[in-house]
């Protein structure tokens, strides 16, 4: 590329780069909150632990079902093992990040367990039976869906005050139930379950130690994607189409000669390769790179411009400098959790012979977090606060 064409991109970027800035702080400001997160940093939990059945006795009548995982208990089959495992490590996250014990329930009726009436005294029920959140603040957060019932309730801990229902509410007719009127119910349980997070502790998963631009951003991104994998071929598109037509213009735009002034001509490509020393022939073979040879009809001079292939394979030779090395790898010893792996790396360069080796060391494999490693809730109760939604 030219100085002009330099000069050109980094305008577009600088301009980009300004609009992106503008766009995730602004956003930032306005959804990020101090002073919400009702729970403290992560603590064991108490032990409380529901006994080892199905169900559990239900003090009202009937029966309530037992938990096998603190996370998530797909008793409907409303979700496939991958969103099952994303919605998990939201939760651990959340745990991990603020203490804040939230599980999430499918069943298939209330009356799978001979309860007949609202799901509100069932749901609470079932919350203080299993003993969610930690018991000195009690701010565990219980999502429970019943699919025949085409009911579900958010119920919180007896910690949160009166207010949390309407912002629960919130959630529930904004995150949960657009996707559940369709029947789309794991991607109504997946972007319920980070709208909740998000009205919990002012933060999208993954973004607990994010500054102001970055959960700006963060939101923008669960927007999109509350909108379906769809909205992003529309976003894709039209960028890669800009970047697709900046790169044709900036490589074939007409070009002064730097000497005399004169409108230069690019050669075509069997012209430009006489041109071309062994090693950019060989990179043009490779497709690791491209030239274009631009040639003034009044004075002869000559420019050849250098475009990278940025998805080719091949990499710098530190001898020859051409984009001719391949490199290979082979894991010698697998990275474990109690000790590192090993892998060597042979470089192999096809304009200049240069040969070499290095092994590297495998980082070890990261242990589980500590909320991965629950078993059972921390003996939290409800008095009833939360709300309900139906489609």
């Amino acid at each position: 590329m030219t100085r002009h064409d330099l000069k050109i991109a980094g305008l577009i970027a600088l301009v980009v780069i300004a609009l992106g800035l503008a766009l995730g702080y602004g956003a930032g400001l306005l959804v990020a909150r101090k002073g919400d997160l009702p729970g403290a940093p992560a603590q064991a939990p108490a032990g409380f632990a529901a006994p080892p059945t199905e169900t559990l006795p239900n003090p009202a009548g009937g029966s309530l079902p037992g938990y096998r995982d603190v996370y998530v208990n797909d008793y409907a089959d409303l979700l496939e093992a991958g969103a099952e495992a994303r919605i998990r490590d939201d939760l651990i996250e959340l745990y991990d990040h603020t203490g804040i014990e939230m599980t999430v329930l499918t069943i298939p009726s209330l009356g799978t367990y001979s309860h007949y009436g609202p799901i509100e005294p069932f749901a609470t029920a079932l919350f203080n039976a299993w003993g969610i959140g930690n018991a000195t603040r009690n701010d565990g957060v219980l999502v429970l869906v019943s699919l025949l019932d085409r009911e579900m309730r958010i119920e919180i801990g007896a910690g949160y005050d009166p207010s949390w229902d309407a912002r629960m509410k919130r959630v529930i007719d904004e995150g949960f139930l657009p996707d559940f009127r369709s029947d789309a119910y794991q991607a109504g349980i997946e972007t319920g379950v980070r709208e909740t997070i998000h009205e919990l502790t002012g933060r999208y998963p993954g973004a607990y130690d994010a500054g102001t631009f970055r959960q700006g951003w963060s939101w923008i991104f669960w927007r999109l994607s509350a909108l379906g994998g769809w909205i992003w071929g529309l976003v894709a598109v039209p960028l890669a189409g800009a970047g697709f037509w900046l790169r044709r213009y900036l490589r074939n735009r007409p070009r002064a000669c730097p000497e005399c002034g004169t409108m230069m001509v690019r050669l075509g490509e069997e012209a430009d390769d006489a041109h071309l020393d062994g090693g950019q022939t060989l990179e043009e073979y490779l497709k690791s790179v491209d030239y274009d040879v631009w040639a003034c009809p009044s004075c002869d001079h000559m420019d050849i411009l250098r475009y990278r292939n940025w998805l080719s394979g091949y990499g710098p030779c530190p001898r020859c400098g051409y984009r001719a090395l391949a490199t290979t790898t082979k894991i010698l010893r697998s990275a474990t959790t109690s000790r590192s792996g090993l892998k060597r790396l042979t470089y192999d360069c096809k304009n200049c012979d240069y040969h070499d080796t290095e092994q590297r060391v495998i980082p070890k494999v990261s242990k589980s977090s500590s909320g991965s490693g629950r078993f059972s809730f921390g003996g939290g109760s409800s008095s009833g606060g939360g709300a309900s939604g139906s489609w």
